[in-house]
């Protein structure tokens, strides 16, 4: 059986589809819907990831959090909830969580967190970790972290596409700007910049082992992974 991830999570159709792409994804999943349940179910049997959400209808989520830890609860808690503002973040960090995801959420990320997490704590191995190179499928314009697929806007993927053409080497920005908007934009080149940053947002947050990297002056590159040393 793999990894055991309990989700804590009192609105039915945010569970359900964690639930399903946990299991497909070949955990032991567990499901509560309050934070007394979850404590319980903790103190019964243990898990590696708890997924927490901090709206919950019997008690605060961090309050679960932090007496979870009380306890000795030694896995990863991920806090979810639609309280995005900074405070809340540093707040759930400071109850004993080791990640935050905000909703609403794409599943992808969700999964490359879990698996992330498993990698901080120890509990994964190099059995359960999908490669995270970079596949583009240029025709059905999708894109994937190992089997995971990561979503990109469609700008996003052009400039992508482009850069993967041309590993290793530097692409310039009025080259992306003319392929991938027009040559005859008029518009800022701060739209390029912009669009950069959300797609490498985007790669890193699902482990993608590339790196897009800015030449300063003359456009971007998309770094393969330098080999271990």
């Amino acid at each position: 059986m793999g990894h055991r991830v309990l989700v804590v999570e009192d609105e039915e159709d945010i569970a359900f589809p964690l639930v399903r792409t946990l299991e497909r994804e070949g955990y032991d999943v567990g499901w509560v819907d309050s934070g007394q349940k979850a404590l319980d179910e903790l103190a019964g049997r243990s898990a590696d990831v708890v997924i927490l959400d901090l709206g919950l209808p019997d008690m605060d989520g961090l309050e679960v959090c932090k007496d979870a830890r009380a306890a000795g609860f030694e896995g990863a808690i991920m806090i979810v909830t639609a309280r995005a503002g900074e405070l809340d973040r540093v707040v759930g960090l400071d109850y004993g969580a080791d990640d935050y995801l905000a909703k609403p959420f794409g599943l992808a990320e969700l999964q490359a967190r879990v698996r992330a997490l498993l990698r901080r704590t120890g509990a994964g191995s190099a059995h359960d970790e999908p490669d995270g190179g970079l596949r583009i499928d240029v025709d059905a314009r999708r894109v994937y972290a190992g089997d995971v697929e990561v979503p990109l806007t469609g700008k996003e993927f052009d400039v992508l596409s482009i850069l993967a053409a041309n590993k290793d080497k530097v692409v310039s920005r009025g080259r992306l700007m003319a392929d991938v908007w027009d040559e005859n934009w008029y518009g800022s080149t701060k739209t390029l910049d912009v669009t950069i940053g959300r797609l490498r947002q985007k790669l890193e947050s699902v482990g993608v082992t590339e790196r897009v990297v800015a030449v300063r002056g003359v456009g971007f590159r998309l770094e393969a992974p330098a080999p271990d040393a």
